[in-house]
């Protein structure tokens, strides 16, 4: 399916689970279901409403390590360790990183059962399985009853409710929602122009600035082509 190598059977029929979407786990109070026993066992946490760890920084806690760990380095640290082999962008975890460099390999692992569709991140199958075939659960704001495909999007937006923004810029007093806000707000402090018109040549600081130019630039040309920038993600 996707080529992805594991040192043990067992391992390798758990991630089987992402091509196939089985989900054998399921939560005997809400009716969730999980591919993993691990993560039916975070889940329970919900319930139990416990959150053992606790972010030193902010205060914020956690219903596992793992998401501490990834809160501190998203957040809280201003170091980017790993690189892009391919283009030389930089992320805060491996993780990231990872899912990054799916988009240079064209790896699109995640599969729809339904349909030929194929994604890049688990995220993107989720709300394409909501969206397209009706499949899975929303979860809905309490406040303003908005919908959303992952408990992420719900969290960040409940933030904007909160009027609560976590994401700080390292170079200004400036706070954000979410950490793309933030991560589109840092070219403000460089020179540095990663995005780069595909017929022109000119270059800009971020994508969303690229985008709109590249159009008027293919029109005034009469090109009809797919466009190319570089740095993008």
């Amino acid at each position: 399916m996707c080529d992805k190598a594991f040192r043990h059977s067992g391992n390798l029929n758990t991630h089987m689970r992402v091509h196939t979407g089985d989900k054998p786990y399921k939560c005997s109070l809400c009716d969730k279901v999980f591919s993993r026993s691990e993560s039916l066992d975070c889940h329970m946490r919900v319930h139990t409403g416990d959150k053992s760890y606790k972010c030193h920084v902010c205060n914020k806690r956690f219903t596992v390590s793992s998401t501490l760990q990834i809160h501190k380095l998203r957040v809280h640290s201003n170091s980017s360790p790993y690189e892009c082999p391919f283009c030389g962008k930089r992320f805060k975890t491996n993780e990231d990183l990872k899912q990054h460099v799916r988009i240079h390999a064209d790896a699109k692992p995640y599969s729809c059962r339904h349909c030929s569709g194929r994604f890049t991140r688990h995220e993107q199958l989720k709300t394409h399985l909501l969206k397209s075939h009706n499949e899975g659960t929303w979860f809905t704001c309490n406040i303003c009853h908005k919908k959303f495909a992952t408990k992420g999007e719900l969290k960040q937006h409940l933030l904007r409710h909160e009027d609560v923004k976590p994401y700080v810029c390292s170079e200004c007093p400036k706070c954000f929602y979410t950490a793309g806000e933030l991560t589109r707000h840092q070219p403000v402090h460089s020179d540095y122009k990663q995005f780069c018109c595909g017929l022109c040549g000119k270059d800009f600081k971020c994508k969303y600035n690229v985008k709109p130019h590249f159009k008027r630039c293919s029109a005034k040309l009469g090109v009809t082509d797919a466009w190319l920038y570089l740095g993008c993600d």
